[in-house]
Order: structure tokens, then C-alpha cells, then sequence
């Protein structure tokens, strides 16, 4: 593509680079100068424009765009047609964007003349929403170029797990004193957060905060239905040999992780029982605000396996409350309820 400052003649089918006003006539940024055009700046004291020219092998911007947005798109996401060089990418069902970083990352690093924007990996998202954008930054580029971008960006590298998982179980922890308004809070708070993708609580347990009666029931739930199951926990998980991960592996389940890189959500815990997921839940997913809990939950509704190596990933971007506003740990047994 040949880019510059020309006379208006040689502007003639070229492309305005800037827009330009003349008397009535303004010619867009990107618009084909026609003989008319340029007769009409040229009447009106204009002499030289800055203009782009495609050359042989050059790929317009509109198109190269949509063909790259097509390769990247992926399970239940919709291109929209491309405008000025930016093709758009839209989640057609809710769920979890799930992104391919290495092919992302490779095709940014390509060439400044092709970019792709997405949203952050592993985000819940709902139908509609925009996840992704592919944008060309000059108004052509060389097909040899597109084709090294295309076969980088590969094919679907950016799809939504839409959410399948359509009921949870769950089981409080009882302790003295804590009162059961609480855990009927908790289990409403639970159910505006599974709405968004069409979940329900199926069930609600409580037993003592007892290692034995918790595996007791835990062992019950895994020869039913196949449902995820959250444990809330009347005290917070503080150790791999406490009363939740303890009833797990008692029940004859699999502790996956404890602990977590995102504050609030440290104290939770990921493991399995019969093939169900379990998450031991953080004080914090008591409260509608968000947390870790959140983005471990996402994963579970819409079947995207959790393993210890994704929630020790998570420590970047992971602060998600500024810690000089907090109560100190353990200061308190609300404080407790934050972690």
C-alpha cells in the first residue's frame, strides 16, 4: 500500500486517509476519491490531499478484518460485518469465554497492522455481549501478511462454554451461636448468583460442624444425583486437616486445592466426590459482592474443569478489594467471614 501526501489528480482512485472539508463537500476519512471529488477540491483551492493506495496483493482493511474475526470465532460466538477496518465478536449464549492466550498473544505480536482485543480469559459473560474485536490499523495489508495472521490466530480461539449445569447442592456447617438466618441469607445470596445462568439450589443440608457428620452426608449426596455441591462451612477453612477437607477425603472425595490467590476468596477449596465437583466455600461467598467464589463457581456451572494449576494462576488480577479498607484477619469472627 503506498501511503502519502499527493496532488489531488493523483488522488484518483485512492482512498481519503484524513477527512477533508471543501465548501459543502466533505470527503470521509477512508471514502474513494472520484474524478468529481478531486475536480471539487481542486475548485475549491485544494491542491494536495494525503491519500492511501491498495497495490496488487494488498487485502482492504474491512476484509481482512471479517476473515480474521471468522477464524478466531469459535463455539457459540456470532462475527459481526466489519465497518472502517474493525470486525466485532459477540457471545450468542451465556457463559464462560474461554480464549486461546498463546494464539492471541502470537498474532498481537505478528505485525502492528493487525490487533485483536478480547475480554479477560475465563470471564462470565451473557448472550450478546461483546467478547472480542478485530481491528486493521492501516486500510490494507499485504495477503501475505493476513495469511501469517491467520494461521497464528488458528481456528476458534476464542468460544464460550455456555452454561449446562443447571442445579447445585449445598450443605451448611452448624455451629452454636450461629444463627440459621444466616444460612437462609447465604442460600438467597447463592441464588441470585446462579440465576444469570438459569441455576438453581436443588437442595440444602445442614449438619453439625463435624468432620464425621458432614462425611456422612457427603458419602449420602455422592450416591445420588450428579450435581456440583458447595459446602458453607459455620467456620472457615484454616488448614488441609480442618473439619471440610477432612469429611471429604473421609467420605472417600479428593482435595484438589486449598487456598486461593484472589482476596476475597482466600480460604477456599476446590475437590471431588463420586465425580462431583465440590467447592469448599470462603467465608466471603456469604456477601453479593464479587470474589473468588465467583470465578471458581462460573467454571463449575458451565462444566469448565477447575485444577489447582488454574486457581494458582489466578494471583494476577486476583486483588479484588483494597486490603487497607478490611478488618484485620482473624481481628473478629466477621473478619473471618471475608476470607
Amino acid at each position: 500500500m503506498k501511503f502519502g501526501l499527493v496532488s489531488v489528480e493523483e488522488a484518483v482512485g485512492a482512498l481519503a486517509a484524513h477527512s477533508v472539508r471543501a465548501g459543502g463537500l466533505v470527503v470521509r476519512k477512508g471514502s474513494l476519491v472520484s474524478p468529481e471529488v478531486a475536480s471539487h477540491l481542486k475548485r475549491a483551492g485544494i491542491e494536495q490531499i494525503i491519500a492511501a493506495r491498495l497495490e496488487p496483493g494488498d487485502i482492504g482493511e474491512d476484509e481482512a478484518a471479517w476473515r480474521l474475526a471468522k477464524a478466531l470465532a469459535g463455539e457459540n460466538v456470532l462475527v459481526e460485518r466489519p465497518f472502517t477496518g474493525r470486525s466485532n465478536l459477540y457471545a450468542t449464549t451465556s457463559g464462560v469465554l474461554l480464549i486461546d492466550l498463546e494464539a492471541i498473544n502470537g498474532f498481537n505480536a505478528i505485525d502492528e497492522a493487525m490487533t485483536v482485543a478480547t475480554l479477560p480469559a475465563y470471564k462470565a459473560v451473557a448472550a450478546g455481549e461483546m467478547i472480542g474485536t478485530v481491528k486493521i490499523i492501516p486500510y490494507a495489508v499485504p495477503e501475505i501478511l493476513l495469511q501469517d495472521g491467520l494461521a497464528r490466530a488458528g481456528a476458534g480461539g476464542l468460544r464460550i462454554a455456555s452454561y449446562t449445569r443447571r442445579h447445585i447442592g449445598v450443605i451448611s456447617t452448624i455451629l452454636p451461636g450461629l444463627k440459621p438466618s444466616i444460612i437462609d441469607k447465604t442460600i438467597a445470596v447463592l441464588a441470585k448468583r446462579l440465576e444469570p445462568a438459569g441455576a438453581t439450589v436443588a437442595w440444602d443440608k445442614r449438619v453439625p460442624h463435624d468432620a464425621p457428620a458432614l462425611a456422612q452426608e457427603l458419602a449420602h449426596q455422592a450416591t445420588g444425583d450428579s450435581y456440583p455441591i458447595i459446602v458453607f462451612g459455620a467456620s472457615a477453612i484454616a488448614d488441609r486437616c480442618d473439619v471440610i477437607p477432612s469429611a471429604i477425603e473421609m467420605a472417600g472425595g479428593h482435595v484438589e486445592h486449598f487456598g486461593m490467590p484472589v482476596d476475597p476468596g482466600n480460604l477456599l477449596l476446590i475437590g471431588s466426590i463420586a465425580g462431583k465437583p465440590i467447592i469448599g466455600a470462603p467465608g466471603c461467598a456469604r456477601s453479593p459482592r464479587e470474589n473468588g467464589f465467583d470465578w471458581v463457581l462460573q467454571r463449575i456451572l458451565a462444566d469448565v474443569p477447575v485444577t489447582r494449576a488454574d486457581i494458582t494462576s489466578l494471583g494476577v488480577g486476583g486483588l479484588l478489594m483494597e486490603i487497607g479498607t478490611r478488618p484485620q484477619p482473624r481481628a473478629g469472627g466477621e473478619s473471618e467471614d471475608e476470607e
